[in-house]
C-alpha cells in the first residue's frame, strides 16, 4: 500500500487525507499543535465553559463547497444557518443587515434597492458557477463562462475607484465595504471585491452558517472518517525541515503533502532552483490580532437587529473601514479599526454558560505587529453598543508577532496563506495550472497559499490530493470517492 504524509491538519490538510485515505492510500497526518484542526479549532481560552474558535468561526465557504457537499458536512454536522448573515452597524443607533434572503435585504435598502438587487442576484442565483470560477486555478477556462464573466464585471464595479459611486446610501455603502474588507488589503482592490462578492453572493445563496458546538467539529467529523479509513494523525509533531522527514518513497508511489507555508518546501533537498525563487518571491500579507471575550450576556447592541446576525462589520461608514484596511496596507493602525466580530453564542446555548456569551473578535494589523487589540476592538465596540465594556468577565489576546508560533502557516500573523493581491491569485505560489504540484516527484502543496486560497472549504486540499492521484493514474472524482 502507498503511503501518504501531510503536514498539517487544517480543513485543507484533512480534506486531502481523507480524499487518500478513501483512494486506497496509508495516510498519517503530523500536527505541530496539541489539537487538530487548524483553522478549524476551538478552545476555552478564557473561562471554563466558554468555547471560542481559535481560527475561523463562521463558514459560509464550508456549507457552500464542493468537496464538503460531497463529504456530506451538512448531514454529518448541526449546521445554523442564521436568518441575519452579517451585520453593518453606524452611528446614531442605525445599522444595514445583509438578511439570508436578498429581497429583505434589497428592500431595507430604500433607494439602492434595486442595485442591490443587481449587484448580487445573477450571482447568488448562480452560486455554481461562481464556486466553480473561484475555486480554482485562475489559469483555465470556467466552466459557466456567462456568470464568470458578471463576476468579473462586478469586481470592476466594486474593486476600482468606481465603489465610491456604487450605492447612494451610507447603509448599502457600508454594507459592501464590511465584507470587501475581509480581504486585509488596500481598498479598493479587485481582489478584495473578488473576496466580497463570493462572501456577499454566499450570504444570499447557502448562507453563512457555522456548525453547533464551534469550528472543532468540522475537524473532528473530517478526523473520524480518516480514521474510519485506516488513516492517523499525529499531534505535536512539528516538522521545520523536511531533509531530515522519513516519507517513504516517490519512486513507490509515496506522497508528501504540505498544508502549510510552501516555504516548509524549500527545506527538500534537490529542489529546482527556479521553483525555489518563486516559493522566496511569493509575499506574506498584513495580520490579524484577535481577542476571544467571555461576556455575562450578549453584546448590548444599540440596534436591535444586530444581534440577530452571527457576523458584525464594526467598522462605521464605507470611509471609515476604507481608511482603517488602506492604514494597515501603509503598516499602520488606524484610531478606529475595521473589527470582524463573531456572536456565535447567540444561536448556539453550547457555546457559553446559561446566560453568558462569547465574542469573537480581530483586527487587521501590519505584520508581526507586537500590538495588543483588546482595548481598541473594546472601545470600538463599546461605540455601537454602549455597556460593551461592563459585561466583559475575560478576555484573551492573540497578537500578529505571536501567531506563528501558533500556526506555523501563520508566517507573520497572516491568516490568508499569503497577500491576496492580483498578481498572487494568479501565481499562488507559482504560475501554473495545477499549482498543487511541485518540481519534486510525490510532493505537492495543499494550503491556502494554493488556489482557491483562503476560506474553510477544503478545496485545495481536494485539488492537491486529486492532482497526485492523477499523477499516479489514479484519477478520481467526488462522485467516486463519496458516492
Amino acid at each position: 500500500m502507498a503511503r501518504a504524509t501531510i503536514i498539517g491538519s487544517g480543513p485543507n490538510g484533512l480534506s486531502a487525507a481523507v480524499t487518500l485515505a478513501r483512494a486506497g492510500y496509508q495516510v498519517r497526518v503530523l500536527e505541530a499543535a496539541p489539537i487538530i484542526g487548524g483553522g478549524v479549532s476551538s478552545a476555552q481560552s478564557t473561562l471554563p465553559g466558554f468555547v471560542h474558535d481559535i481560527g475561523s468561526a463562521v463558514h459560509p465557504g464550508a456549507y457552500d463547497s464542493p468537496f464538503f457537499r460531497a463529504f456530506g458536512l451538512g448531514e454529518r454536522l448541526d449546521w445554523i444557518v442564521p436568518e441575519a448573515a452579517y451585520a453593518h452597524p453606524l452611528d446614531g443607533g442605525r445599522a444595514a443587515i445583509a438578511w439570508h434572503d436578498l429581497e429583505r435585504t434589497a428592500d431595507a435598502l430604500g433607494p439602492d434597492a434595486k442595485r442591490w438587487r443587481a449587484l448580487l442576484r445573477p450571482l447568488s442565483s448562480h452560486i455554481d458557477g461562481v464556486l466553480d470560477f473561484t475555486g480554482g486555478s485562475l489559469l483555465r477556462v470556467p466552466r459557466h463562462p456567462i456568470t464568470a464573466v458578471r463576476f468579473a464585471l462586478r469586481m470592476l464595479d466594486q474593486g476600482t475607484p468606481l465603489a465610491k459611486h456604487a450605492f447612494r446610501t451610507e447603509e448599502a455603502a457600508a454594507l459592501i465595504s464590511g465584507v470587501v474588507a475581509h480581504a486585509n488589503t488596500a481598498l479598493p482592490s479587485l481582489t478584495s471585491a473578488a473576496a466580497g462578492l463570493l462572501l456577499a453572493a454566499l450570504a444570499h445563496a447557502g448562507g453563512w452558517a457555522y456548525p453547533r458546538g464551534g469550528a472543532q467539529t468540522i475537524a473532528d467529523a473530517l478526523r473520524a472518517d480518516l480514521e474510519a479509513h485506516g488513516g492517523a494523525i499525529e499531534t505535536g509533531t512539528r516538522i521545520r525541515d523536511l531533509a531530515s522527514l522519513d516519507w517513504g518513497d516517490p519512486e513507490q508511489g509515496d506522497l508528501l503533502l504540505l498544508n502549510g507555508s510552501p516555504r516548509l518546501a524549500l527545506t527538500l533537498p534537490r529542489i529546482p532552483s527556479h521553483y525555489a525563487r518563486a516559493l522566496r518571491q511569493y509575499r506574506y500579507g498584513a495580520a490579524a490580532a484577535k481577542v476571544d471575550f467571555a461576556l455575562d450576556g450578549p453584546v448590548p447592541w444599540e440596534h436591535p437587529e444586530v444581534a440577530l446576525a452571527p457576523t458584525v462589520h464594526v467598522g462605521g461608514t464605507r470611509a471609515e473601514v476604507w481608511a482603517s484596511e488602506n492604514a494597515v496596507a501603509r503598516g499602520r493602525i488606524s484610531e478606529r479599526p475595521y473589527v470582524l466580530a463573531v456572536q456565535p453564542s447567540g444561536l448556539d446555548a453550547t457555546r457559553a454558560p446559561e446566560g453568558k456569551a462569547v465574542l469573537w473578535a480581530y483586527m487587521h494589523v501590519p505584520a508581526d505587529s507586537d500590538f495588543d487589540p483588546t482595548e481598541a476592538i473594546t472601545r470600538q465596540i463599546e461605540r455601537f453598543a454602549p455597556g460593551f465594556r461592563d459585561r466583559i468577565l475575560a478576555s484573551h489576546a492573540v497578537r500578529a508577532s505571536e501567531r506563528e508560533a501558533i500556526n506555523p502557516a501563520a508566517i507573520g500573523g497572516d491568516i490568508f496563506g499569503g497577500a491576496f493581491t492580483l498578481l498572487q491569485a494568479v501565481r499562488r505560489p507559482s504560475l501554473s495550472p495545477a499549482p498543487w504540484r511541485t518540481p519534486m516527484r510525490g510532493v505537492y502543496l495543499a494550503s491556502a497559499s494554493t488556489p482557491p486560497g483562503p476560506g474553510v472549504n477544503g478545496m485545495a486540499g481536494w485539488h492537491a490530493a486529486r492532482t497526485a492521484l492523477a499523477d499516479a493514474d489514479r484519477a478520481v472524482t467526488l462522485d467516486d470517492l463519496f458516492a
